[in-house]
């Protein structure tokens, strides 16, 4: 075709590379990890006890806000296990978990006061975060250690089934709020009710790093960047099989950048969102550019989702070198909304990515999440470019289900592969798909 370069496998016209290259360098140049004072509180000299039994919340507490008062630097969380309800960062705080050393969160929902928050994507006044930062800048999350939520059937994760108020009926009371435009402080949840809080989450926050850590037994959502500028996460290893664990949800945030992460999760690895339906609409802040590479995806509902929540849309993100590979991840990149969530969807790059099998889709775009068709607000999903993708065992290559009143625009698989896949693709209301040298089962794939 004319304006298209003809060596190698990835045969993208000359100009949009070069738009998407300088965005990309752009990107990477905007995110960098904040710097810190090189001062320490060891939480041992404020009282912390690392036995595993004595609550060190008071303790942490104290080492953080002599650390912010001094100006910032590392509040160091020592070799042992140091038991602990909600920790809130402060401006130039660095919170490093060294070596050997476990933050070992409570299972009481006493010790998690209430704050200004989320519960999937719409805002509420209910339980912290286990580690929550409220407008702070330059915060961080550091070390080899270990964040361990205590999370399993007997205490957060049984919520999902809460009986107190019914299943879901609370989640289901919150969306209304949101529909209703009820006002956020009106909107109070916590005891008495069943939405549990997420693991780690800045809320308007600035230059954000998270590193190194490993994160287990979560509650909810692992890490979840809210309306927060440059935050890098790096380096992390996340392994929880809750209900609703995502790893990762950057969220109505700008200049995201995961990279060298393994996720093992209970529900999608990294989800990417924006705000859920009238609530999404009423804040309108999107998530606008994030950079996933070098990162490893095993069980989870997908390995880079985008969704469902993106009603505040959701542009500019780019996937590469990444490993996703288990019979337990259903898809590699997963794009879910539908008619309520509305939103744009646009400029997705999905790239040099190898996947070993995953049970379902390797690319996966679906109108019909949840909700599904009805609502008043079409989706729009557009300019996602698939290219130099491997596959070696899926049900479906493509599954790609639009609105004939809102088809799927603007796709590009290129110079991908996709073996052993065991059904035809599913293609409903896709216009416009083009596929460039591509192999499924060994044979070339027709648009």
């Amino acid at each position: 075709m004319a304006g298209m370069a003809v060596a190698g496998a990835m045969r993208l016209p000359l100009a949009a590379q070069s738009v998407r290259r300088e965005t990309l360098e752009t990107l990477a140049t905007r995110i960098r990890p904040p710097k810190f004072a090189d001062r320490t509180f060891d939480i041992t000299r404020y009282g912390a006890v690392g036995n595993g039994q004595t609550d060190a919340t008071t303790a942490i507490a104290k080492a953080i806000d002599a650390c912010s008062a001094a100006g910032g630097g590392m509040v160091l969380v020592p070799r042992g296990t140091f038991l602990t309800g909600a920790v809130h960062l402060k401006s130039g705080v660095n919170l490093h978990v060294d070596e050997g050393a476990t933050l070992l969160f409570s299972t009481d929902p006493k010790k998690y006061p209430m704050v200004y928050t989320r519960f999937e994507s719409t805002e509420c006044i209910n339980y912290s975060p286990l580690i929550y930062a409220w407008e702070q800048n330059d915060i961080a999350v550091t070390g080899t250690g270990t964040l361990d939520g205590q999370a399993g059937p007997e205490n957060w994760w049984g919520w999902k089934r809460d009986t107190r108020t019914g299943p879901g009926a609370d989640r289901k009371a919150l969306v209304a709020m949101g529909e209703k435009d009820v006002p956020v402080k009106e909107r109070v949840f916590g005891e008495g009710h069943s939405l549990r809080p997420n693991f780690l989450q800045p809320y308007r926050c600035n230059n954000v790093l998270i590193e190194g850590v490993s994160i287990r037994r979560s509650p909810m959502w692992e890490i979840n960047p809210v309306l927060s500028k440059n935050v890098t996460v790096r380096n992390v290893k996340i392994d929880s099989h809750g209900p609703n664990n995502d790893g990762c949800d950057p969220e109505c945030s700008t200049d995201v950048l995961i990279d060298g992460c393994i996720f093992n999760t209970g529900d999608d690895c990294i989800a990417i969102k924006s705000g859920r339906n009238r609530d999404g609409r009423r804040v309108n802040v999107p998530t606008d550019g994030v950079i996933v590479r070098n990162c490893q995806m095993k069980d989870g509902h997908g390995g880079v989702a985008i969704g469902s929540e993106v009603s505040g849309g959701i542009r500019n993100v780019f996937v590469e070198n990444c490993r996703m590979d288990s019979p337990r991840l259903d898809r590699a990149l997963r794009i879910k909304t539908n008619s309520y969530r509305g939103g744009v969807i646009e400029n997705i790059y999905f790239a040099n990515t190898t996947v070993g099998q995953v049970a379902r889709a390797v690319v996966d775009i679906d109108f019909f999440y949840e909700e599904a068709e009805g609502g008043p607000f079409k989706p729009v999903v557009r300019n996602v470019a698939v290219e130099n993708v491997t596959s070696e065992r899926s049900r479906y290559a493509l599954y790609m289900r639009g609105y004939a009143s809102a088809p799927i625009s603007g796709v590009r698989i290129t110079g991908c592969k996709f073996d052993n896949v065991a059904q035809p693709d599913v293609m409903e209301h896709v216009e416009g798909v083009r596929l460039e040298n591509d192999l499924r089962n060994g044979k070339p794939m027709k648009s």
